[in-house]
């Protein structure tokens, strides 16, 4: 064996990740929302960069008869009062603006008008911030009566009173208590309802209707009747109103696909991600000013050269990609859920020749309006199983399943098994276990406890 140093040239081929490359990969996976604040932040930070907004003020200025304009306003007096009548039809910002109510504020508004004294009062306004978004007491009434120093029974007086608010049932300490609560408040006296609330609410959730009614000795019938009695019942009086603290998200699609003569057309949106041009005044100044001063604007004029290849690349892969999709999934626009078909990030990213990271990276986050409705683009890639006519996603096994039970006889619910056996007579092979999978993604109980007597 040989030992001993020797100098080798060897060529390889690697890819450097330059800071340009990384914010090209930040800038595909922006969401909608994202891209319009970065290009705002680059905006502010870059002299060179601005928007390209098109404008014909001096155009618009003269053709406008600003006399007679002036002529056709109302003035307004010094007392706010306008010098026509409003018409009931004009459109203002107070006809579409809506002020949701919290409920502390809603319970808040009904102790205020009742008719207690300012120690019954103090008391309340305790127990209305100690219930919860669901409308329940998340705190007993002993420690409200050591926190406060105040009587027990005073306490358990107020609590009553509250517990007459609406919403029916707000207040109560426990699911049992809430829904007793609403069961007086519709003057239902059956006792069996009340010992099926106290004793029997697990039994409720899974529908065993059966074990009630031994239980009880009563018949199914009437256990199925006292079901959906409780079942009607709201086991979260609180939650038909707004939490401050609640994250409203607003979704701006990336991609609108509209069909024109019959024909889907792909409109990337370009709300989403701004046109930027060079501004005039600065590109002219770099070719007029000192050195630093040209050194300087030259790196802004470069960095914005590439934001805005950056983002073109980005809308053109991003079409690009919606356009594969549309290919693959075009049953899916003309017939619906039924027709979508099991989709990779692999045969998309083959199809228009890309990694299939970037696949994923132009498809998390993105959103594509549809005559058929709002989607994330990720919708559209599912696993799914061969057919006779080459497959099928699982949203649409999914799809099948849940019309199937919601035409099924309620007496005789579909088992597993018999879906099962139903959708290989279509040509779709899926196990038993496969079927019990999709029905509890879709949140169906089982046929037992779909069963009605």
């Amino acid at each position: 064996m040989r030992l001993g140093f020797d100098l080798t040239l060897q060529q390889t081929q690697k890819l450097i990740m330059t800071p340009e490359l990384r914010q090209a990969i930040k800038i595909l996976q922006y969401s909608s929302l994202e891209i319009v604040e970065h290009v705002k932040n680059q905006i502010e930070s870059n002299p060179m960069l601005d928007f390209n907004i098109k404008t014909n003020s001096d155009e618009q200025d003269n053709s406008i008869n600003w006399k007679e304009y002036a002529q056709k306003q109302s003035y307004t007096r010094y007392d706010g009062a306008s010098s026509r009548e409003k018409d009931d039809n004009d459109f203002t910002f107070e006809k579409f603006y809506k002020v949701e109510e919290t409920l502390k504020e809603h319970l808040t508004t009904q102790l205020d008008i009742s008719e207690i004294n300012n120690e019954q009062r103090k008391i309340g306004e305790f127990i209305i911030e100690c219930i919860d978004d669901n409308g329940y007491l998340n705190i007993s009434i002993e420690s409200i009566s050591e926190q406060l120093n105040i009587d027990v029974d005073k306490v358990k007086e107020i609590v009553k009173l509250i517990q007459t608010f609406d919403p029916v049932g707000v207040g109560s300490s426990s699911l049992k208590e809430c829904l007793k609560i609403q069961l007086e408040y519709k003057f239902i006296d059956d006792p069996y309802i009340y010992k099926v609330v106290e004793n029997h609410l697990e039994d409720v959730a899974y529908n065993r209707i059966t074990k009630i009614s031994k239980e009880l000795s009563i018949t199914s019938k009437k256990v199925q009747k006292i079901l959906d009695t409780i079942k009607s019942l709201e086991p979260k009086p609180g939650r038909g109103f707004s939490s401050k603290h609640d994250d409203v998200k607003f979704v701006k699609p990336d991609v609108t696909l509209k069909e024109i003569d019959g024909e889907l057309v792909i409109i990337v949106n370009d709300n989403t991600a701004p046109r930027l041009v060079i501004s005039n005044y600065y590109k002219n100044l770099l070719s007029s000013s000192d050195e630093n001063t040209s050194k300087y604007l030259n790196n802004k004029f470069n960095s914005a050269m590439w934001l805005i290849k950056s983002i073109e690349q980005r809308r053109q892969t991003i079409y690009n990609v919606v356009k594969s999709i549309l290919k693959y999934q075009i049953d899916f626009f003309k017939k619906g859920d039924k027709a979508l078909k099991p989709l990779t990030l692999k045969e998309v990213a083959s199809d228009i020749g890309v990694h299939e990271s970037t696949v994923s990276r132009a498809t998390n986050g993105k959103y594509i309006q549809t005559p058929k409705g709002l989607f994330e683009l990720k919708y559209f890639f599912s696993s799914g199983v061969t057919n006779t006519e080459g497959g099928i996603a699982s949203t649409s096994i999914k799809t099948i399943i849940k019309e199937m039970i919601s035409t099924e006889n309620q007496k005789k619910p579909l088992s597993d098994q018999v879906i099962s056996n139903k959708l290989k007579e279509k040509g779709i092979n899926i196990s038993r276990r496969t079927v019990a999978k999709y029905r509890d993604e879709l949140n169906i109980p089982s046929s037992s406890g779909r069963r009605r007597y």
